[in-house]
């Protein structure tokens, strides 16, 4: 797990180093371990290191083989290269390291841009290949690890962040329009391959781009989710051991690859403690867990102390509980944004920022539970849907969308006036073949498209922030494509996760199973009042906000008078997502200069 940067030249002038320098600052918390540049000709690669397996020197980046004329920068972590390994070596290949980054490198001397689909992990690396002049950059199936560029006629940049790419300079900040519906829409999800600034993209999950030395691209995408029936019919209990035994291997291989303690960030719900249980079970004695918890509001319990406890005392675990009062929450708020690659309006990524900032001092390596209720239909809204009548849109969108287009308009100045980008998006995106059902498509579309910049790009952001890497066994792509096929009534037997909670009987309190649905609460940014209303305010009122222009003021002005009364159809604060945009703009743009 690190951070990387690189900048491949057109005009065959060689990187500057001060630009190489200024990305691979804003990088070092993603790899506090080690740095390293690389430069050869027009090309130039950068590598801030967390060191998680092999933590010798032989290990460290960028990864350089001169006989095959071939240099990488990987972040992630390939939890099949042990085996890998061996495949590789009964060809003729030779390793002077012990890991896995080693093992990218060959596989892909060995089988060009293909080597990809031998990979399991969560990764995103970039090649140089020195003979054929090209350079070749890579994202994992799922999208769990980040992977940005800028271009114009004379390079192309890459980097972890966009932080990085707007440190290296030459980059349009002004806002992309159809990103910006996005924003507003789909709770601060920008599909691939744009980001709120025109200057800068992101490469797709599951896919690969090569840049030649000419300027010349080629996009491919490698991997996609197949949500049909299997031809071989299988009963509930096949299913539900099917998925079982995938879950256990997913959180075994993950428990195995890495040469420093695992730890889990336990919230008290379902898929976290089941994390616990499958890992007590896996054999681990001094199992580590991290539980977050806030001050209470009127509405809502600001802690799951009550369920994170009983799974706590049921397996003995060294636990760690740290209650983070409102006062520290905003005096904190401007870190967790500054370390937000993109904005996210999630409000529990401010308590993934502070959990994290609490667990790096104990370990370096966590796993957490994002991707189960998506893959295994866990949102209330999901039965919502199904329910309903009329086009696959229609739908979606009354029970997902933030705000309906005409709203939209209403909030935003004219400028960013435009059709709604946003159904179109998702009207294409669920009309893909290869789904038997209307829930088949929302449950592909969710896990492929929405959380890789929702709950995913959040627990990247904010453990990388404090040099903690982050695994979620939930999104094994393995056990993906398994509960991808299965029926989507299974999933939501029992008001949804079903599979999980099947699972769970015996090794987990019934408490914990049949609760409702849990998460890192922080009611201060759902029910805004008080001194986090004033900080909104400033922040909406401020002449930089109003500079922008972004926001209509009629709008801006119903929100402030009753802030609690606007939530979105799945309980996010309208108010929180304007003011939480205005300041990551404020804190990541308009800094750079």
């Amino acid at each position: 797990m690190c951070g990387i940067c690189g900048e491949l030249r057109f005009d065959q002038q060689r990187p500057e180093a001060g630009r190489m320098d200024a990305m691979l600052k804003t990088l070092a918390r993603r790899g506090p371990d080690n740095e390293g540049i690389y430069y050869k000709g027009a090309v130039a690669l950068g590598h801030r290191r967390l060191s998680i397996i092999d933590l010798s020197e032989r290990a460290n980046q960028p990864f350089v083989d001169e006989t095959s004329g071939l240099s990488l920068v990987f972040n992630g972590t390939i939890y099949n290269y042990p085996a890998l390994r061996q495949t590789l070596q009964s060809k003729g290949h030779t390793f002077i390291s012990t890991g896995d980054t080693e093992v990218i490198l060959k596989a892909y001397h060995e089988w060009g841009k293909d080597c990809v689909l031998h990979l399991h992990g969560m990764f995103a690396f970039a090649i140089w290949d020195n003979k054929q002049q090209q350079l070749f950059i890579a994202r994992d199936r799922l999208g769990i690890k980040p992977l940005y560029f800028s271009e114009d006629n004379n390079h192309f940049r890459f980097a972890s962040t966009p932080q990085a790419l707007l440190a290296a300079g030459d980059v349009n900040k002004d806002i992309d329009p159809v990103a910006l519906h996005h924003q507003f829409t789909l709770h601060a999800v920008v599909p691939a391959p744009r980001t709120i600034l025109q200057g800068i993209r992101k490469l797709a999950p599951g896919s690969v781009m090569t840049i030649s030395a000419d300027g010349k691209q080629h996009h491919q995408s490698y991997w996609s989710l197949n949500a049909q029936r299997p031809k071989q019919t299988l009963s509930e209990y096949e299913w539900l051991e099917q998925i079982h035994e995938a879950l256990k291997r997913s959180v075994e291989k993950r428990k195995v690859i890495a040469d420093v303690p695992v730890g889990v960030l336990l919230s008290g719900g379902l898929d976290s403690s089941l994390l616990v249980a499958l890992l007590a079970e896996a054999g681990v004695k001094d199992l580590r867990t991290f539980s977050v918890g806030f001050e209470d509001s009127e509405e809502e319990c600001g802690s799951e102390f009550y369920y994170s406890d009983q799974v706590v005392e049921m397996y003995g675990t060294q636990h760690h509980k740290f209650l983070v009062p409102n006062s520290d929450v905003l005096k904190r708020l401007p870190e967790a944004v500054m370390n937000m690659s993109e904005p996210m309006v999630g409000q529990d990524a401010v308590a993934f920022y502070l959990l994290s900032e609490q667990v790096s001092q104990h370990v370096k390596v966590v796993q957490s539970g994002q991707g189960a209720d998506e893959v295994f239909g866990g949102y209330f809204w999901y039965s919502q849907m199904q329910k309903e009548t009329g086009t696959d849109l229609e739908r979606f969108r009354q029970h997902y969308f933030d705000r309906d287009h005409d709203e939209f308009l209403d909030m935003v100045r004219s400028p960013f006036h435009g059709p709604d980008y946003t159904s179109g998006l998702i009207e294409t995106l669920l009309a893909q073949p290869g789904a038997d059902t209307f829930l088949d498509k929302v449950l592909r579309l969710d896990v492929t498209t929405l959380i890789v910049d929702d709950p995913v790009k959040r627990v990247d952001n904010m453990t990388m922030a404090w040099g903690l890497e982050a695994r979620v066994p939930f999104l094994d792509h393995e056990l993906v494509e398994l509960a991808a096929q299965m029926p989507p009534e299974l999933k939501l037997k029992e008001g949804g996760k079903y599979p999980l909670k099947f699972i769970s009987r015996g090794i987990l309190p019934d408490s914990v199973i049949d609760r409702p649905k849990g998460y890192f609460p922080l009611p201060a940014l759902k029910y805004v009042r008080g001194e986090f209303l004033v900080f909104m305010k400033e922040i909406l009122l401020s002449d930089r906000c109003r500079q922008r222009g972004l926001f209509q003021s009629t709008y801006v002005e119903k929100l402030l008078q009753q802030p609690d009364k606007y939530l979105t159809r799945i309980k996010g604060n309208k108010l929180w997502h304007m003011a939480l945009l205005e300041y990551w703009l404020q804190l990541n743009v308009d800094v750079v200069k």
